[in-house]
């Protein structure tokens, strides 16, 4: 496996060089083979960029890539992907709010079941995790149950930032959102287009709050539920 990480940044200054250090420091199953980090700067108006650049200067493993116009986490994925080189990529988010000791078992879930897509859930039983914002969690579970009744498959936690996916599948969907959106987008395709190829793994999970640079904000929700309703209810493409 060539494993191309896409990490979507946009005013991560406190996080990004934790984040590379933590990935670089995850043993990997044998049958990872080579991985390449590729740090999508989405226009942020801080050090985010000064740090990518040096990452990629001081690491030859690590690429870094920049929007000159902020487009949303969807389509910072949507360069990466376009740039990566593996046949497998994982979106890691930049925020450390996603523990990358979990990327293993993302991998060996989808090696060993040979499927097409790892989604990660903060809700499964595993992890013990700390609390975290009601209303997000709240709605996140109302779209992923009315998401889960659309398309007749069982998910838990359709916004979760860990998506583990095989590049024959991105091939073959076609990827609109630009922003938060893209995550419901991603999961309703592919199960509209291969329902046995998708599966969810516990991770675990670190919020943050606004305070702290949270990026999601509760407006977004409302695109979010459009977004299920286009793909999910009205089946556009």
């Amino acid at each position: 496996m060539y494993l191309s990480i896409v990490i979507p940044a946009y005013n991560e200054e406190k996080t990004l060089a934790g984040v590379i250090q933590k990935l670089r420091e995850v043993e990997m199953p044998a049958f990872v083979k080579r991985i390449e980090y590729l740090i999508v700067d989405d226009c942020s108006s801080d050090q985010t960029g000064a740090i990518g650049s040096e990452l990629a200067t001081y690491h030859e493993d690590v690429r870094y890539l920049k929007h000159e116009k902020n487009q949303g986490k969807g389509g910072a994925v949507h360069t990466g992907y376009a740039s990566s080189e593996g046949d497998t990529i994982l979106i890691q988010d930049a925020d450390l709010e996603l523990s990358p000791r979990d990327i293993p078992t993302l991998l060996r879930a989808m090696h060993d079941l040979d499927i097409m897509l790892v989604n990660g859930s903060r809700y499964l039983p595993g992890p013990v995790r700390p609390a975290f914002a009601y209303s997000r969690y709240f709605f996140n579970k109302l779209f992923t149950w009315f998401t889960s009744i659309l398309l007749n498959v069982k998910l838990t936690d359709m916004a979760c930032g860990y998506k583990l996916i095989k590049r024959d599948l991105l091939n073959q969907i076609k990827l609109k959102e630009k922003r938060f959106g893209f995550e419901c987008e991603l999961l309703i395709k592919t199960v509209r287009l291969k329902k046995t190829q998708i599966a969810e793994v516990p991770v675990h999970y670190y919020p943050r709050n606004e305070g702290q640079g949270k990026k999601l904000r509760n407006v977004d929700g409302f695109k979010i539920f459009w977004c299920i309703l286009k793909y999910g209810l009205f089946r556009l493409k």
